[in-house]
């Protein structure tokens, strides 16, 4: 970030401001991390902060401190919108384009205070006074920590703030497995460890939590896994009735799509969920090495992302857009 953006920001914050901080829609661990860890950081410099959320958040991210407190936009947008609309101040994080919010997008276009950006994926929209945007960064939780650096205010941060940032980094970097995880990735984690963040104990709750319904869709989902090895690629789908059968809740199919890179030979996975009510078939794409997949679903299916870690969207059957995948992987060169 320019430092002449920095004294202005550390300006705004010198005095106290009603903030609004606002993930993308379905937050995943790195939205919720960043939104939360920034919510406890500006209430310890006395600021009146909300975090609100287009829609509500998985149930694997509730152990978050102060999730409780997060408002959810479509749970009553009156009122939500009135305090986005009324805030001195608004932080958009972990994404760079208005309609990553869903219909909170009308709000959002709306808003007259000065807007942060802080964020991490590729071709950001110009709506923010301020941007901190860097595609190198393998999560916005770990931007957060050097934005929070860089205004000279790491004393401030603390177990609960490091405990948020600490969920975003290990969630977006595949446990440190992704190639976006550096050296300073490790070296601020090992800042997170000295503030005292108990980090086994984290990624318990993040990944060894498990109800006995998300491991029957995961063992449904692993059934229906379908291998292309000619093409490198390995796909899952999951209907609507599948997840009822399984009791699905918000969060159940997070990390299922990593499966599919777990098979020798292949390097391109994709997950397709079915979702009756919202009329749309979810997906995600996973790659290893150099295939570009938020190039593939931005060509393909109205998504994006990073270069191995991107989503999209169908608004076919679920058998149609397995068939379009299957026709657009045809005529795709993978490495």
């Amino acid at each position: 970030m320019k430092d002449e953006d920095i004294q202005a920001i550390q300006k705004l914050l010198s005095t106290p401001k009603k903030v609004v901080i606002i993930p993308h829609r379905s937050p995943d661990g790195d939205a919720m991390g960043s939104t939360l860890g920034l919510y406890h950081f500006l209430l310890k410099q006395n600021h009146e902060a909300i975090v609100i959320t287009p829609n509500e958040f998985p149930d694997f991210l509730a152990w978050l401190p102060a999730s409780e407190k997060v408002l959810i936009y479509e749970k009553d947008k009156e009122n939500t919108a009135k305090i986005i609309l009324d805030a001195d101040l608004v932080f958009t994080l972990d994404f760079n384009a208005f309609h990553r919010t869903g219909d909170m997008e009308q709000v959002l276009k709306k808003i007259t205070a000065p807007i942060i950006m802080i964020d991490h994926h590729q071709k950001p929209d110009d709506y923010a006074k301020y941007m901190f945007s860097d595609t190198k960064y393998g999560s916005t939780c770990e931007m957060l920590f050097h934005f929070i650096a860089d205004l000279g205010a790491k004393s401030l941060l603390d177990k609960t703030i490091a405990t948020c940032i600490y969920t975003g980094i290990v969630t977006d970097s595949g446990s440190f497995r992704f190639p976006s995880t550096t050296s300073t990735t490790h070296r601020v984690v090992a800042d997170l460890i000295d503030i005292g963040i108990e980090n086994g104990a984290i990624h318990n709750s993040l990944f060894d939590d498990s109800s006995y319904s998300r491991l029957q869709l995961l063992g449904q989902a692993l059934q229906n896994m379908k291998i292309l090895l000619d093409k490198k690629t390995s796909y899952i789908t999951l209907s609507q009735k599948e997840l009822d059968v399984n009791n699905y809740v918000k969060g159940d199919t997070e990390g299922i799509v990593n499966y599919g890179l777990s098979i020798k030979g292949v390097v391109f996975a994709a997950i397709f969920i079915e979702h009756r009510e919202e009329n749309i078939i979810k997906i995600s794409f996973r790659s290893q090495g150099s295939f570009d997949v938020n190039q593939f679903a931005r060509e393909h299916f109205n998504g994006g992302g990073h270069i191995n870690a991107a989503g999209g969207k169908s608004h076919l059957s679920l058998k149609d857009t397995v068939a379009k995948f299957e026709e657009i992987l045809a005529k795709t060169t993978i490495n």
